[in-house]
Parts: C-alpha cells; sequence; structure tokens
C-alpha cells in the first residue's frame, strides 16, 4: 500500500477504536439498539439529500446495510450494554481480519500469503488467549455476542469489495437507511415502547454526543474510507490494519473510563498487535528468507 493509504488506515483504526469508549457512554443512557438507530438516522440525514446514490446493485447496498448496521453494531452495542468492556471489545472485535480474510479466500479466490497466514495465527492466539476466562459465567453471552458481532463485519467487508470501485462515501450514507427501522424494531421488541419513546424524547448531552461522534467521523468517514481501501487492496493486506483499533481502544478506555486490563487481557493484546507487526513488515521478512 502506498504510504497514504498506510496513514488513512491507521486514522481509520484511531477513530474505530475510541468509538468502543463513546458506545459505552452512550448505552449507560439509552438502549443499545436505539442507540444504534439513532446513529444510522443521524448518518443518512442530510447526508442523503447531497450524496448521489453510487452505481451498485441495490442488493450490495442492502446486504452491507444489514450486516454493518443491524448484525455488527446491533449485537455491539448490546455486548457493551450487557457488559463487554469497551476495552475488550475492541480487541476481540478484531477477529473480523480472520473472518474477512477467510471469506475472501473462500468467495474470492484471494490467496493469502505465508506472511498473512503467519499473522493471522499469531494474533488468533491473542485472542484466544483473552477469551478463555471468559468462556464460562455471565461474560460468556457478550463475549460470543461481540465474536458473532465481527464475523458480520467480515461478511460486510466483502460486500463491500464485491460492490467495486464506486463512490464510497455514497455506498456508506446509502447503505445507512437499512438498518435504523430493523433496530428501532427490536428495541421496541426488547426494552418495551416506554422505554424506546422515553429514551427518544429525552436525549442527554452524553447521548447526542455519542451519536454525533458514532454517525460522522466514525461511520460516514472511517467506513467510507475503509471501504475505499479495501476496492483498491486486497483484503489480506487491508484488514490487519484494524488490529490498531485495540490500541486506541484500551488507551481511551483507561484514560475516560477507568477500566483497567488483566495481565492475560494485556498480553493477549500485545499478541495481537504483534501479529499486524508480522503483516505490516512480514513479506520483507519472508522474502529475505525465500530467496537466503
Amino acid at each position: 500500500m502506498p504510504l497514504p493509504h498506510i496513514l488513512l488506515a491507521i486514522l481509520v483504526a484511531f477513530l474505530w477504536g475510541m468509538s468502543f469508549v463513546v458506545i459505552k457512554v452512550g448505552v449507560s443512557t439509552t438502549p443499545p439498539l436505539v442507540l444504534g438507530a439513532l446513529r444510522f438516522i443521524f448518518a443518512v440525514f442530510p447526508a442523503i439529500l447531497f450524496v448521489p446514490r453510487p452505481k451498485t446493485r441495490w442488493r450490495f447496498l442492502i446486504g452491507y446495510g444489514f450486516f454493518l448496521g443491524v448484525a455488527q453494531f446491533g449485537l455491539l452495542f448490546v455486548a457493551i450494554a450487557l457488559g463487554m468492556p469497551a476495552s475488550l471489545a475492541s480487541l476481540v472485535m478484531q477477529a473480523q481480519v480472520f473472518f474477512t480474510i477467510l471469506f475472501a479466500a473462500l468467495l474470492m479466490g484471494e490467496r493469502p500469503q505465508p506472511h498473512q497466514v503467519a499473522c493471522w495465527i499469531v494474533a488468533c492466539l491473542g485472542l484466544i488467549l483473552i477469551a478463555w476466562p471468559r468462556l464460562s459465567g455471565s461474560g460468556a453471552v457478550p463475549f460470543l455476542m461481540t465474536v458473532v458481532a465481527a464475523a458480520a463485519w467480515g461478511v460486510a467487508n466483502i460486500i463491500s469489495k464485491r460492490a467495486g470501485r464506486i463512490d464510497m462515501l455514497g455506498f456508506v450514507v446509502w447503505s445507512s437507511l437499512v438498518a435504523p427501522i430493523p433496530l428501532l424494531g427490536l428495541s421496541l421488541w426488547m426494552d418495551g415502547p416506554d422505554r424506546v419513546v422515553s429514551a427518544l424524547t429525552q436525549l442527554d448531552l452524553a447521548a447526542l454526543g455519542a451519536v454525533a461522534y458514532l454517525a460522522y467521523p466514525t461511520t460516514i468517514f472511517a467506513f467510507a474510507v475503509w471501504a475505499w481501501l479495501l476496492s483498491r487492496h486486497p483484503a489480506a493486506t487491508v484488514t490487519p490494519f484494524a488490529l490498531l483499533v485495540p490500541v486506541a481502544g484500551i488507551i481511551g478506555s483507561a484514560f475516560f473510563l477507568g477500566e483497567i486490563m488483566m495481565p492475560v487481557e494485556a498480553i493477549g493484546g500485545a499478541i495481537i498487535v504483534l501479529g499486524l507487526a508480522i503483516n505490516v513488515f512480514g513479506l520483507r521478512l519472508f522474502g529475505r528468507v525465500g530467496t537466503a
């Protein structure tokens, strides 16, 4: 990847990492699915009045909107509301790297290189280390919901690649039309009409600030840039940069929320970041080994 594209990928990772802190703040006062619906309502309006519909099939727009908006963020917001720490969620969501590369290999014929396979193995070990203490007790359900959310993100990444080289800002804005109604419907079913109406009519500054951050820099800008990068580079090259997300998520959670990671979680996080380093710099190393 050219240096400007690498810097864009790093910026996106930072914005996404901080979004976990914002989600934690938002769901403390607002039902999680209502917060998710508002995120996409704000992302759609008023942008859709000025951004033309991208030249791609409706099935790509609907599929991306469903897997990204309803499946990924619906599950993630509920998991955090159920007690998933923001710092840990930012780590576990990076399983999307493995899901994306797996789906790209199975569905699009993208063959990973040896150093990328090494990246997956190392980072997967880090995720397993983090997951092991949480596979029993009350933390199991939020953890598993976060893993499924990561898989949904992987599907959304593949859909954005299949959509081709199109206007990715328009793709993100128009696909955001899909999420609000299903999310509000699920919230009415799970939380009840009274709580949903109360949340919508009594939004506080924390909820409004969370919605604004999640809608604009995180959704419209970051996902448009991410989809743009995926349309121009192999999934195995782009997606590992998301392993930088937990770095921002952990630092932000410690600073703003006072979350302290357990030693095993910190070790697992360090192993994940090592996996990213193998992906970024491993091509040179493996190339040298192959020519030695």
